[in-house]
């Protein structure tokens, strides 16, 4: 297990927000684990088309703790995992969870812009409400192009503008606001940065957790939520095509 501290291309500042005490706590927790990773990538994962037994290399960008190791390993099985993240000490928490999980896991502390990995790597990049935090967004889409083999999948699974501007996650947590994007937004964004996207591998879930009343109006009274269509969606997930040429 190795945690370089070099970047692949050097840039002046980091390319993301660090989360508040509250947010680096919550990231690290159970209701974070079950509710929100799990939940995303059970959602992606049907959008997979010709989904394979096993992918060999599969990168989990900003990858926080380490809480999807388990998961990504359970439903890829690939025989090289590796993740990314820039902060020091969320790095050292996932390379100790990697060791009480047994497995071993490549770890780099680098930039989502700058990742110290050769062209055409990754056959799955696995990017998970990771692109919120970022300042050079189309950046880290390029780098993530750069590293996939043709034909390679990114999983992306981000919050929207809607839920990033809400009063409890401005209170909450800590993002660059100027950043913020509807979900039309990323799909245009990931279009642009090469990548082909298809309306079947885009959802758009309203789960509990991302709607500014936390889901108690349907759960005290009855009300349900908006459908598709007649509200402003608060995630939105896509299961993007590095294309083949």
């Amino acid at each position: 297990m190795s945690i370089p501290a070099t970047q692949s291309r050097s840039i002046s500042i980091p390319d993301y927000v660090a989360d508040t005490k509250f947010g680096f706590w919550f990231l690290g927790t159970k209701t974070w684990s079950e509710q929100v990773l799990k939940v995303a990538l059970k959602d992606l994962i049907p959008r997979i088309q010709h989904r394979q037994k096993s992918y060999s290399v599969v990168v989990d960008v900003g990858c926080g703790q380490g809480l999807s190791f388990s998961l990504l390993h359970r439903f890829f099985r690939p025989t090289s995992l590796i993740g990314v993240e820039y902060d020091a000490h969320s790095l050292a928490v996932a390379a100790t969870r990697a060791k009480k999980l047994g497995l071993e896991i490549e770890l780099l502390q680098n930039d989502c812009a700058a990742i110290a990995l050769p062209d055409a790597t990754a056959d799955i990049i696995f990017c998970h409400q990771v692109c919120h935090h970022l300042v050079r967004q189309e950046e880290s889409l390029a780098e993530f192009y750069r590293i996939l083999k043709p034909g390679g999948l990114l999983l992306f699974a981000e919050s929207t503008k809607a839920y990033i501007h809400s009063w409890l996650i401005r209170w909450l947590f800590e993002h660059p606001m100027d950043k913020q994007r509807t979900a039309e937004e990323y799909v245009e964004m990931l279009r642009k940065a090469g990548f082909q996207v298809d309306e079947t591998q885009i959802s758009t879930p309203y789960l509990w957790w991302s709607r500014a009343d936390l889901g108690l109006m349907e759960w005290l009274f009855r009300c349900k939520p908006k459908p598709a269509g007649q509200r402003e969606e608060t995630l939105i997930n896509v299961v993007a095509i590095k294309s083949n040429g």
